[in-house]
């Protein structure tokens, strides 16, 4: 028998609004999800080698004309940026950002994350890439 106010074992308890908790997606949408992050994962990780090849040659087309322009033409590195845009190098010249070292005489072309390149002037040898490394 129950009292009032107290419930017991075998008494029915009426649930109002709002004691539900917020209703999970199904498991079929999570699963579904879970799937699509492994699978991007999966076919970043086996393009990346690819990619990052693409970016060290691009990296170091940018060095080398950014040297060139800045060092030899005697032009601002702003206006060899854009030297960068004409040129066939498809998507990879746009991500192509350069820096200088006027002290050093040295140009550096990287995409963020994925490579970096310097080259470096000489007055006996004009502008020469670093050696790449692996």
């Amino acid at each position: 028998m129950a009292t009032a106010g107290k419930s017991g074992a075998g008494d029915k308890v009426t649930v109002s609004e709002g004691m539900y908790p917020a209703r999970q997606p199904s498991r079929w949408k999570r699963n579904l999800v879970v799937l699509a992050v492994l699978a991007l994962g999966g076919s970043l990780a086996f393009a990346w080698q690819g990619l990052r090849e693409e970016a060290l040659v691009g990296a170091a087309y940018g060095a080398r004309v950014g040297c060139v322009c800045r060092f030899v033409s005697q032009r601002p590195i702003a206006a060899c940026e854009g030297d960068l845009e004409v040129a066939g190098l498809s998507g990879v010249a746009g991500m192509v950002s350069l820096s200088e070292d006027a002290a050093s005489k040295t140009v550096t072309g990287s995409i963020p994350l994925l490579a970096s390149q310097s080259a470096d002037y000489r007055e006996d040898g004009g502008c020469q890439l670093e050696p790449w490394q692996d």
